[in-house]
């Protein structure tokens, strides 16, 4: 099946590269935000990437997961519905769930914490205008953190709109979204209420959400922007299964042993309740010069019953962020300068109880973590001749945090890591029109998060140290006329005391660091612009093809007696494969058709088990209904539409062999989206 894909991909590029092309906008020629340093795609310094409108037409009502698989270099995973992991170049060494060392920016605002976790999950696609996704460190900007950043962008357009879809596993999904131009202001309003019951047992999923923003344009030199973002998230773990458990019967929860109980006894889950809130200020002192600031507050009230245990967790979070901006033009030179800092305080009560059959039963521990972290930046953007384009940045991070046990007995501590510069150099040069070459130099750091420092076996990891490495890469972007885009990227990232997820017998997870590894990649890009075929039958063709090669191993890694230098890097597929295909049939009817070819994945740090290599298919169907003044749009989405076995996300050295989460078989999505 996969050859005769490629062959009948092959085909029609070549027949479509002899028609007429359109006029839309070059690929090389998309602008990308960078946090409010904006840029032409094509002489961008950074390794980035741009999830579209397109891309996201891709996504079900519950999850992220198809537009971000769509771009090379970037993994998002789904251990079951609800729960998630997003891999930048093999992060996800460290994330048994959420997202962890990976920075993620919502519009003005931070949705990470302090400490560096970040509740993607509590996030609906549907919010999600545009994405921008930075791989690798990008210190000077976002501070530290090896992984890398995600911005993600809500609404700026004009757009009233009502949605409601239905499918497999009684899937239910519904949301409205209210955004437009009052005079000087734009205002947003969007909410969402998402259900289902999934493929395997103990995984329901509920959503609920609201986020309400203003965008105040008080005067010609000054904006004034206000956020509030409320997301209720419910939903059921069903945990790991062994490869017999998974073959016996791939539906099932983690079942009861007679050392433990099943994740259904237990009733297995997150309840999670966020409310972020903040204010921003943008205002140009003069031509030259201009300011920026942010504060921000969230509020985290987070429930896990688990196997061993019930845990609840309750969490503040206060935010700043501000910047000084320079910016001069001459004829043929152009320079910026940003100082700035970003830093902010993280406090957490965490207490654990027995489960006692899903409800809390006898205390086990309570404790209290106080993380404390920031950064100053000093960045500059010189732009000569246009032609040369550089991007030089330098951080100092600082991080620290307090805890203390209060029940069953009494103690404390405090560490604080060294402070750390961090550098990172990018130059960019065009050698013609749609044709640049890039290199790229950076150092990361990242601490450790509250959940590994206190992680659900619930001890004290006072040992666990900042990883740390220096990434290089380069890069080349070409444009071949109006039609065809191609992108390639090789880089070298060397990791030093990485952080790695173990599990004791119990399943609770704990963390270590393992030495270095030596992380080696080439990423690869192919997209098309939109070819008019001038056809009323076959009316228009595009396609995007992207892949990742990847080299990951352990250097100097030894645990206990035996020596895992040399082995491949955990939990990350050497090579992944991914496409889409945009039809437009009579004019009217569009249809997509995605594929995602991963290899296979070693699921301990000793390699002696591997996953198999999944092939798996998606295709969507749209198409628009007009009235006078109101849009039907229409789809139906197949969901795994070769009926493939296969893992979403792995659990990475598990005990007794846990690691498979099983993803759902064939399924389907039918959607009616109302646009006024």
């Amino acid at each position: 099946m996969a050859k005769l894909y490629f062959i009948l991909f092959l085909f029609s590029g070549l027949f479509l590269l002899s028609q007429k092309r359109d006029s839309a906008t070059l690929i090389s020629e998309v602008k990308i935000d960078v946090y409010k340093k904006p840029t032409t795609f094509i002489v961008s310094t950074k390794s980035v990437s741009v999830v579209s409108e397109n891309l996201l037409n891709q996504n079900t009502p519950e999850r992220l997961l198809e537009s971000l698989n769509q771009i090379a270099g970037a993994r998002m995973e789904e251990r079951s519905p609800g729960s998630y992991r997003i891999s930048l170049r093999g992060s996800t060494l460290r994330s048994p769930f959420g997202v962890r060392n990976v920075k993620v920016y919502l519009d003005d605002f931070i949705l990470s914490d302090v400490s560096g976790n970040t509740y993607f999950n509590l996030i609906s696609p549907e919010l999600i205008d545009r994405m921008e996704i930075y791989k690798g460190p990008e210190s000077g900007d976002y501070g530290a953190v090896t992984g890398g950043t995600v911005l993600l962008q809500t609404k700026k357009s004009d757009n009233v709109s009502a949605n409601l879809s239905v499918g497999s596993y009684g899937t239910f999904n519904q949301s409205f979204t209210f955004s437009k131009h009052l005079k000087k202001h734009f205002v947003e309003v969007f909410q969402n209420y998402y259900q289902t019951d999934s493929y395997r047992e103990q995984s329901k999923v509920q959503r609920k959400q609201i986020f309400v923003k203003d965008n105040f344009q008080y005067s010609e030199k000054a904006i004034l922007k206000g956020m509030m973002l409320y997301s209720d998230l419910d939903y059921q773990t069903p945990g790991g299964l062994t490869w017999e458990q998974m073959q016996f019967n791939r539906k099932q929860a983690r079942p009861t042993t007679p050392a433990l109980p099943g994740a259904k006894e237990q009733d297995a889950g997150i309840r999670n309740k966020m409310i972020l809130a903040g204010l921003s200020h943008e205002f140009n002192i003069n031509p030259n010069f201009s300011h920026f600031i942010l504060v921000q507050g969230s509020y985290v009230d987070f429930e896990n019953p688990f196997i061993t245990n019930f845990e609840n967790r309750f969490e503040k979070n206060f935010s700043v962020r501000t910047h000084l901006n320079y910016e001069k033009n001459w004829e043929k030179i152009s320079l910026a300068y940003r100082f700035g800092f970003e830093g902010g305080i993280n406090d957490i009560l965490i207490k654990n109880y027995d489960n006692n059959t899903g409800i809390e039963g006898n205390p086990q521990n309570f404790d209290k973590i106080k993380n404390t972290s920031g950064f100053y930046f000093l960045s500059q953007k010189l732009n000569v001749n246009e032609n040369l384009f550089t991007d030089l940045s330098i951080s100092l991070n600082s991080n620290s945090y307090e805890w203390e046990r209060f029940y069953p007995r009494s103690e404390n501590g405090a560490v604080k890591f060294k402070n750390q510069w961090l550098p990172n150099f990018g130059v960019t040069y065009l050698l013609a029109k749609g044709f640049s070459v890039r290199g790229k130099i950076g150092k990361g750091n990242s601490a450790p998060t509250n959940e590994e420092i206190r992680s659900s076996n619930q001890e004290f990891n006072q040992n666990l140290i900042p990883e740390y490495g220096w990434n290089k890469e380069i890069g080349i972007r070409k444009q071949f006329g109006n039609s065809i885009f191609v992108e390639g990227s090789y880089f070298d990232f060397r990791m030093k005391d990485a952080i790695v997820r173990r599990q004791n017998e119990a399943g609770q997870e704990y963390f270590v660091n393992s030495g270095e590894t030596v992380q080696k990649g080439v990423e690869v890009v192919l997209e098309s612009q939109n070819f008019n075929i001038k056809n009323n039958i076959f009316s228009n063709f595009k396609f995007k093809f992207s892949g990742s090669f990847y080299q990951f191993t352990f250097q100097n890694y030894r645990q206990v007696d035996q020596d895992f230098s040399g082995n491949d890097l955990t939990g990350v597929p050497k090579t992944t494969i991914n496409s889409l295909l945009n039809f437009t049939f009579f004019k009217k009817l569009y249809v997509d058709y995605s594929h995602f070819y991963t290899s296979k994945v070693p699921l301990n740090d000793a390699n002696s088990v591997w996953s198999v290599s999944s092939f798996v298919g998606n295709i969507q169907f749209r198409f628009p209904v007009n009235f006078k003044k109101t849009r039907l749009n229409l789809s139906f989405q197949i969901q795994n539409l070769y009926n493939t076995d296969y893992v979403l996300g792995f659990d990475i050295n598990a005990f007794g062999n846990r690691y498979y989460n099983p993803a759902a078989k064939r399924s389907f999505i039918f959607g009616v989206k109302v646009v006024f």
